[in-house]
């Protein structure tokens, strides 16, 4: 992957990334922010932010203006908001650049923030967190990281409350914007086919008149726990979906690789060991994969899937994983499975990255989290050193009781049922 790195005098981070195979281009512009940035009164706040800087600007005066302009030529864009950073981007025909780039900034940059715009858009997001509440398959990834972190910004819902949603006022935005649209904290990465000096000149001009301010800090993740944890939310549902994860590492930790391979192994495609137990053997469930996030103060590894609400079928498909994890911790990996799982590894990223807007997404992640971008290259490098003593070891250190958590969606009780199995 060949991409340049240039830091303009505001300080704000351009990645480009020429691709003369392609004739797409993707603008991503990412600002340094998300929940875990907000306050108690606030959560939801940079969510909201992303919603309204598709209301209009001076410019674009209007939603649709900022739509039809890149639907006129089949353009594809959208944005998001996570835990530590919120993205926009538009991926169009390599012809069409210009107006990638410029819709994709003016947004960025001159959103007007109407205040009617801003009360119609609350309901907006109240039935977006409605739509959340009836999708218990999504939902119970916040429920998990609520158990993990509590009541502190790592553990609150991105989208927020509806309590918060019906009182942010305008100036509550420009505040945040203050504090976190800055120019060191923004990154615009260009991946395609692209003039990269023209494309440097012309991003260097628009965005050469943001603050140069650091942005504001979040609150550090705070991690106590000494035995499993359980968190049952009961909602009548045909399908009982659990997260059963532990804590784990944040994205700078030297173990964050052998963790990668570990969970390829136990769950991260279909001929997985998790999934090969779990669906194929005992037919318990439709899906089961295991993931591991990962962020710049905390990670965890998390098994999810989804069973019968039959309190047995529970019980079973939860002893099954933990034996599952039980058998990776205690029984060295053969060489032909790891070799297996670097190689799935390695292929995944070459499919994720043949796309522009997946390498600028990936070049303006790595930037944006880790001030510094580790290649595709140098990551499967350090995917190839594991060997299986690295995986027993994680294994050992991330398996533990004092790091398991089980959370739970479904009409099934107190979920005491499970305290007594739930012990590695």
């Amino acid at each position: 992957m060949k991409f340049r790195k240039t830091i303009l005098k505001n300080g704000l981070r351009l990645v480009m990334a020429p691709m003369k195979d392609t004739n797409t281009v993707t603008v991503i512009v990412t600002a340094g922010v998300g929940s875990k940035y907000e306050t108690k009164a606030t959560n939801g706040i940079s969510h909201f932010l992303e919603h309204m800087f598709f209301k209009g600007t001076k410019k674009r005066p209007k939603t649709k203006d900022i739509s039809s302009a890149l639907d006129a030529v089949g353009g594809e864009y959208n944005a998001f908001t996570g835990k530590e950073q919120t993205a926009y981007f538009a991926k169009v025909d390599a012809k069409h650049f210009d107006l990638a780039l410029d819709v994709v900034s003016d947004i960025y940059l001159n959103s007007k923030l109407d205040p009617k715009e801003i009360e119609k858009e609350r309901g907006v997001i109240i039935q977006e967190i409605n739509m959340y509440e009836d999708t218990p398959i999504v939902q119970i990834g916040d429920i998990f990281e609520d158990l993990l972190y509590g009541d502190q910004p790592a553990g609150w819902e991105t989208i927020g409350t509806k309590e918060n949603i019906a009182k942010i006022k305008r100036k509550d935005f420009l505040k945040h914007l203050r504090e976190h649209y800055t120019a060191p904290n923004t990154v615009v990465s260009v991946a395609g086919n692209i003039d990269e000096k023209k494309a440097i000149s012309k991003i260097g001009k628009i965005f050469s008149k943001m603050p140069k301010k650091k942005n504001g800090r979040k609150t550090k993740v705070f991690e106590k726990q000494n035995q499993p944890q359980i968190r049952i939310k009961n909602k009548k549902t045909d399908q009982c979906h659990l997260v059963l994860g532990a804590r784990a590492y944040d994205m700078f930790h030297p173990d964050r690789f052998p963790l990668s391979v570990l969970v390829n192994i136990l769950g991260g495609s279909m001929s997985s060991r998790l999934f090969l137990s779990v669906r194929e053997r005992l037919g318990l469930a439709y899906y089961i994969s295991a993931s591991y996030e990962s962020y710049t103060d905390s990670g965890y590894l998390a098994v999810k899937t989804g069973v019968d609400t039959d309190r047995e079928k529970i019980e079973k498909a939860v002893k099954t994983i933990l034996g599952e994890v039980r058998k990776i911790r205690e029984k060295r990996v053969s060489e032909r499975e790891l070799k297996k799982a670097k190689d799935n590894l390695r292929g995944k990223m070459a499919l994720s990255l043949e796309s522009s807007d997946e390498v600028a997404g990936f070049l303006a992640g790595q930037e944006l989290m880790k001030r510094k971008i580790e290649t595709p290259e140098q990551i499967l490098a350090r995917v190839d050193k594991v060997s299986a003593d690295d995986i027993i070891r994680v294994a050992k250190d991330i398996f533990r009781d004092d790091k398991l958590n089980l959370a739970m969606i479904g009409p099934v009780g107190d979920g005491k049922f499970l305290e007594n199995i739930l012990r590695l």
